[in-house]
Formats: C-alpha cells, sequence, structure tokens
C-alpha cells in the first residue's frame, strides 16, 4: 500500500530559474537512468523477490526512489516556469513549452518517452541486484555532471542530496550480494566449464595509433590467463563440447527458484549452498 505525504523528502529552492537546465533535469525523471526507472525496476524485483529480508530491502529502495522523483519533478518545475509566458523561455524546448505547457514531463532530457525498456528485471536476485548496483553508478555520474552545469546553490544542494542517496544504495545492494554469502562469481545453478572459463581472449592485437596490447588483473591475474586467437597462430579458446550440469553451481538460500523444466532435480534440492540458514537483512 502506498501513501502520499505533502511533503518533500528534501525541501528545494531555487534563486533563479533556468529553463535550459530545466531540460537537463528531465534526464533523471523519465530518462533511462532516472528515478523512476529506479523505482520501477526495484519494486518490480521486490514484488518477484522470494527471500523476504531482500524483498523488504528492494521495496525500501524502490520506494524511495519515488520520493527522489519528487523531488526532481518539483525542482524541474521551478526552472521551467519561465516557459508559461516567455517565448524565448520556451524556445529551450518547444515540446515541452507547446505539448507539455511548461511542466514536468515524462521523458528524458531529448525529448525522448520513457520505456519500460530501460528497467532490467531478470527474476534472479543476485543478478538483478549487481543489475540495480551498476544502476545506482549511473545515476550517480548523471546527477554529478548535472551539479557541474549550474551554479544556482539551491539546485547544486538538492543535486548533492540525491547524489548522496545512490552511494547509500549502492551499499546497500552491495551488502545484500555480500550476505548471500556465495563466491562472487556465482550465478544461477550450472557451474561454467572448467579451464574455459579461466581464459581470456586477445582478441584485440598488435601496436599502432590506438594503442597496444597491455596485460592488467583483467587478463593474467585473479585466475583468468591469456590465449592468443587461432587467427594469430595461437592455440585459440578451448572449444571442446562440455555438457551443462545442473545443481553444480553455489547458490544460497536467499536465492530465486531456478526457471525452467530439465533443471534435473536442482530445482529446489540437490544444490550446493554456502550456508544454511537465511540471513536475514532487516529484523523483523
Amino acid at each position: 500500500m502506498y501513501h502520499h505525504v505533502k511533503k518533500l523528502m528534501y525541501t528545494v529552492e531555487i534563486d533563479e530559474p533556468d529553463p535550459r537546465f530545466g531540460r537537463m533535469l528531465l534526464e533523471q525523471f523519465g530518462g533511462a537512468n532516472g528515478e523512476l526507472a529506479a523505482a520501477m525496476q526495484y519494486s518490480i524485483q521486490g514484488l518477484n523477490c522470494e527471500d523476504e529480508a531482500r524483498k523488504d530491502l528492494l521495496m525500501d529502495i524502490g520506494t524511495e526512489e519515488l520520493s527522489h522523483l519528487e523531488i526532481v519533478g518539483a525542482l524541474i518545475r521551478m526552472h521551467l516556469k519561465p516557459m508559461k509566458e516567455s517565448r524565448e523561455a520556451a524556445e529551450a524546448d518547444p515540446l515541452v513549452a507547446i505539448a507539455g505547457g511548461g511542466g514536468v514531463a515524462l521523458q528524458d532530457s531529448v525529448g525522448n518517452a520513457w520505456t519500460a525498456n530501460y528497467l532490467k528485471v531478470t527474476g534472479d536476485l543476485a543478478v538483478d541486484l549487481r543489475s540495480n548496483v551498476a544502476a545506482e553508478a549511473r545515476a550517480k555520474i548523471v546527477y554529478e555532471r548535472l551539479i557541474s552545469f549550474t551554479q544556482d546553490k539551491g539546485s547544486r544542494q538538492a543535486l548533492q542530496f540525491l547524489m548522496t542517496r545512490e552511494i547509500t544504495h549502492m551499499r546497500a545492494f552491495s551488502a545484500a550480494i555480500e550476505s548471500m554469502e556465495k563466491p562472487a562469481f556465482s550465478i544461477g545453478i550450472i557451474k561454467p566449464t572448467p579451464g574455459l572459463v579461466d581464459q581470456f581472449v586477445n582478441a584485440s592485437t598488435g601496436e599502432g595509433e590506438e594503442g597496444k596490447d597491455m596485460q592488467g588483473p583483467w587478463n593474467s591475474g585473479n585466475g583468468l590467463h591469456i590465449v592468443k586467437p587461432k587467427a594469430e597462430g595461437g592455440s585459440g579458446l578451448d572449444t571442446k563440447p562440455y555438457d551443462p550440469q545442473p545443481g553444480t553451481e553455489t547458490t544460497s538460500p536467499a536465492d530465486s527458484t531456478p526457471v525452467g523444466e530439465f533443471v534435473d532435480g536442482a530445482k529446489g534440492k540437490g544444490l550446493k549452498t554456502a550456508h544454511t540458514k537465511t540471513q536475514k537483512l532487516k529484523a523483523s
């Protein structure tokens, strides 16, 4: 059940309206990395979540994102206000001024309508939580860039508040992943092919104006090693056929129920678990 309170989570005040900046702010209202997308993504993930503790986490943050949407909307409305009576201001975004009456619109900064295609919802808790960490990181950098395009004190302070909450949510989602207590790359119920999973293909080779071959922990560390492509005279990837083995991957009691008809008994039993007790994120 949702209940609206006629008070913003953060009180918004601005000195001088800036319609062009108001248009920029629409990116965080109806854009791919905006607050509506975040609110819908986390809430729908929460509705699908089978783990009580992490479901609560998703609904908590999804609901807070709606409050953020309200803050962004209030800020946009203040900056777009001159569009209602000034042609010069309206020319900053004729679509918003003429079609939307100079108010908040469910679109991004260049007029693209909001779409559910922005949402990353897989129905697998471990995957969705990782998507959420990335979503918060993207939103954080967008807020940072918005701050860099205005000198209005009230706007900057409001955006600082919103930017900070993105980091808070990143920390919460990261902690939720860690509390599942399984190896970092254990996703689903089928272990990857041994050997092949450790091979990194040096597919961009040579040296020229676009750079040169480099090495680092991303290709020759953490269990990974570089494989030279066959086209370059190397051995290439190990392509020997290997049968999938459902039920071999390490899982957590918090994991989502496996999906599929042919999971070979892995559904609900026979899984290797990282621990035996479900960890609660929030006491009931």
